[in-house]
């Protein structure tokens, strides 16, 4: 297993340790948090990426006319 990969009992641990560290009436809130940043993320990391393709469509297209 490599260095930076997490299994399943890694998993486990750190769901324990958040567990007693922050209390299970938290828990939810938290995963509700981390949920939205996530989607926010995968949401900007896609619009770049489009720009990104936009741009080099734009580019190749002005080749093209040249």
């Amino acid at each position: 297993m490599r260095m930076g990969q997490i299994g399943i009992p890694g998993l486990i641990l750190i769901l324990v340790v958040a567990l007693v560290i922050f209390g299970p009436s938290k828990l939810p809130e938290i995963g509700k948090a981390v949920g939205s940043s996530l989607k926010e993320f995968k949401r900007a990391a896609s619009g770049v990426m489009s720009d990104d393709t936009d741009h080099q469509k734009k580019n190749i297209d002005t080749k093209d006319k040249n």
